[in-house]
């Protein structure tokens, strides 16, 4: 959601530079303010941010993106299993990347399906298709580790970020410590990527969008491995039943690992055409059944990685339209974002994320519009991610 300021937009955010009535009266009657979510001058990822905002830390709880992609399209994991994230991507012949989502593929799963099951060393690897060109990947067998780097170019480790990847070639991957579990998971993989890409060459699909003028899907870059940890569910840690509203998996994965229930709603995909009315019509219905309802909205931060600000205003506008009267519920309403990502950077920031608390009944801070520069004169002032859901629950 939160963006710098844009010159096409008058130099406003497209936060600022959108039309929502809705929003801004939430923010009318609630009270406002800024946060850091994993604290000042530290870019998020999206899956360290929410576990932070759900109120857990990362240094003992996080898993690794892999387990929490696994989780939410479905992969019950095993005990040794070590799981990795993918992106679908295109290359060219000399294994340099020109597209790290193969042109955004809304559907990978008939690129996929000739991989999973695939067995190398006595190793065998599951492939589920998530949300467009996103794949969880996990490797079951003996003897694994997840102390090995990523083949994907934008994080040669998770903590590395390469900002221009273009034209760069895949990483190979290596391990990041001397066991032998690690040696040999690395080379394991290593060689499931090179076979995965041969059999992606292949696949008629690529054909078909080659001759429509579109990128092939056909590489695998790899990122975030882990293995399965238990979280302490978010009943036992808040005292408060939950479920997850969601349409991608990365967020459908967390609802799953804090013990949230999920609510499947018809056309939340997770992508621009997710169907924003439908989940937030599932969260008034659910407010019924449990004590916090955790809705995710995704395509804003998709707009933004395309630099597509046009795009990020009209889709804040419908969801400011979905929203309408959302206060009439009788809930306490948080809006909020896990990172920013400015459209001019096409990537995550260390920004601070515009925040909104309403409470029916209570005494605003009467700003009149909700956005980065109003939020930053509100009353909750500035805050970390860790400390939202002890906030919120003061509500």
């Amino acid at each position: 959601m939160g963006d710098l300021p844009i010159a096409e937009l008058g130099n406003k955010t497209p936060l600022e530079a959108a039309s929502t009535p809705n929003l801004d009266r939430l923010a009318q009657n609630g009270k406002l303010g800024l946060m850091y979510v994993l604290g000042k001058g530290i870019r998020p990822n999206s899956d360290e941010a929410h576990l932070v905002l759900l109120g857990y830390d990362l240094e003992k709880d996080y898993p690794g993106r892999g387990p929490i992609e696994a989780a939410g399209v479905g992969i019950v994991l095993q005990e040794g299993d070590v799981a990795i994230r993918a992106n679908l991507a295109t290359i060219d012949q000399d294994l340099h990347v020109i597209d790290r989502r193969a042109g955004r593929i809304k559907d990978c799963s008939a690129f996929i399906k000739d991989l999973d099951g695939m067995e190398i060393d006595e190793v065998k690897f599951v492939l589920k298709p998530g949300t467009g060109y996103r794949v969880a990947l996990v490797m079951r067998g003996k003897g694994l580790s997840d102390q090995i780097t990523n083949s994907d170019v934008h994080y040669a480790t998770e903590d590395k970020i390469v900002e221009h990847w273009e034209g760069l070639p895949v990483n190979v991957i290596k391990p990041l410590d001397d066991s032998v579990e690690a040696k040999f998971t690395a080379e394991v993989l290593q060689r499931f990527l090179e076979r995965a890409h041969e059999v992606l060459e292949k696949n008629p699909h690529n054909g078909k969008r080659q001759e429509n003028r579109e990128v092939k899907g056909n590489y695998l870059l790899t990122r975030g491995p882990g293995y399965f940890k238990q979280l302490q569910s978010f009943k036992e840690k808040w005292g408060k039943t939950a479920c997850c509203i969601a349409g991608a998996g990365l967020y459908k994965g967390l609802g799953v690992m804090a013990g949230m229930d999920l609510i499947e709603v018809s056309g939340a995909t997770g992508m621009p055409d997710t169907n924003v009315g439908a989940k937030i019509q599932a969260a008034r219905e659910q407010l019924k059944n449990y004590d916090f309802v955790f809705v995710h909205i995704k395509p804003t931060d998709i707009f933004s990685e395309d630099g597509n600000w046009q795009g990020k205003r009209e889709f804040i506008e419908k969801i400011d339209l979905a929203i309408d009267f959302l206060e009439e519920t009788g809930a306490v309403i948080c809006v909020t974002a896990d990172h920013s990502t400015p459209c001019i950077l096409k990537d995550h920031s260390a920004d601070p994320v515009p925040l909104l608390i309403n409470r029916p009944g209570e005494f605003g801070d009467g700003i009149e519009k909700f956005s980065e520069p109003f939020c930053a004169k509100g009353s909750l002032g500035a805050i970390e991610g860790k400390d939202l859901m002890k906030l919120l629950f003061e509500y």
